[in-house]
C-alpha cells in the first residue's frame, strides 16, 4: 500500500487531520534539507510536501518563488530533489513524501525516467500545478507502475462537473486551494470553506486537504476541523529562511510546528 494510504488510514482511526508541511527542496541549504524533513516529522508532521525548485512559477507567492530562486542558484535539480528523498528514506521508511511542483522538468527528465527514479527514491506523491489531470495520460501510467500516487488540485472556481471528473483521476487525497490567487496571500476565511469541502466529499472517498493563506495554529486548528489535512507552507519557509546553520533551521522548525500540531489536536478533542 502506498504510504499516504496507509498514513491517512491510521490518522482516520485515530480521529486526527493530517499536518502536511511544505517546504521548498534546498532552500535554505541543500545540504540540510533532509534533516530539516526529519525535524518537521520529529516535530508532528504527518505528510510532507517537498517543492521542487522552478523558475517560472504560475502558483507560488512571492517567499515561495524566492525560495525556488535560492535554491536554484544553490544548483538544485530535479535529479538533486530525488537525491535528497533518497537520502531522508535512510532514516524513514514511513512517511509520506509527496513533490509539488510543475511540469516542465519531467518533461525534460522523461516520463519514464522521472517516475522509475521517483518510485526507487521514495517518492510517494507528484503533484503538478500547471498539470491538469487529462494532460497527464502518458505519466499517469508510468506513475503507476510505481506505485506513485497524482495528487490533484481543486479550486475554489471548480465548477461540480469538474469536481467529478477530477476526483475520478486523482489518487492519494484532493488538495483544495483554500481561495482564488497565490500561495501566502493572508486571505483564508473559513466560512468560505464549508460548503465547498462539503460538496467535494460527495464526489470522492479520498482525503481531503486544504493549502494556501494558512499562517499558524489558530488558522490550522480551524480547517482540521474541516478537511482531513491542513497543508502550511509559506510561512514555515519565511520561519525557516534567516536560519544559519542546519541545527538551527531544525531548531526553527520545531518551534514552528509544535504549537500547530497541538492546535489543531486539540481542536478535535
Amino acid at each position: 500500500m502506498n504510504r499516504i494510504d496507509s498514513r491517512f488510514a491510521a490518522l482516520r482511526a485515530s480521529n486526527r487531520a493530517a499536518l502536511i508541511p511544505f517546504i521548498t527542496a534546498g532552500d535554505p541549504d541543500p545540504s540540510w534539507t533532509a534533516a530539516i524533513m526529519h525535524a518537521l516529522v520529529g516535530s508532528g508532521a504527518d505528510l510532507l510536501e517537498l517543492g521542487v525548485p522552478f523558475s517560472d512559477p504560475a502558483a507560488d507567492g512571492p517567499v515561495i518563488q524566492a525560495a525556488s530562486e535560492r535554491a536554484i542558484a544553490r544548483g538544485v535539480s530535479l535529479a538533486r530533489v530525488l537525491e535528497i528523498v533518497a537520502a531522508f528514506r535512510e532514516e524513514d521508511d514511513q512517511t509520506p513524501v509527496v513533490l509539488m511542483g510543475y511540469l516542465n522538468p519531467i518533461e525534460r527528465f522523461g516520463h519514464a525516467e522521472f517516475a522509475q527514479r521517483a518510485g526507487r527514491a521514495g517518492v510517494d506523491g507528484i503533484l503538478m500545478v500547471d498539470c491538469p489531470p487529462e494532460e497527464m495520460a502518458h505519466l499517469r501510467g508510468e506513475l503507476d507502475a510505481h506505485g506513485i500516487h497524482p495528487i490533484c488540485l481543486v479550486a475554489p472556481t471548480t465548477t461540480v462537473d469538474r469536481m467529478e471528473s477530477i476526483a475520478r483521476q486523482a489518487g492519494g487525497y484532493i488538495y483544495y486551494v483554500s481561495f482564488k490567487g497565490i500561495t501566502g496571500a493572508n486571505r483564508l476565511e473559513q466560512s468560505s470553506l464549508a460548503g465547498p469541502v462539503a460538496e467535494l466529499r460527495r464526489h470522492t472517498s479520498l482525503p481531503l486537504a486544504v493549502g494556501f493563506g494558512i499562517k499558524g495554529p489558530d488558522s490550522a486548528a480551524a480547517v482540521s476541523g474541516l478537511a482531513d489535512g491542513v497543508v502550511i507552507g509559506s510561512a514555515l519557509i519565511e520561519c525557516l529562511a534567516q536560519a544559519t546553520s542546519e541545527p538551527e533551521a531544525c531548531e526553527r522548525v520545531a518551534e514552528f510546528l509544535a504549537p500547530i500540531r497541538a492546535a489543531m489536536d486539540n481542536s478535535r478533542i
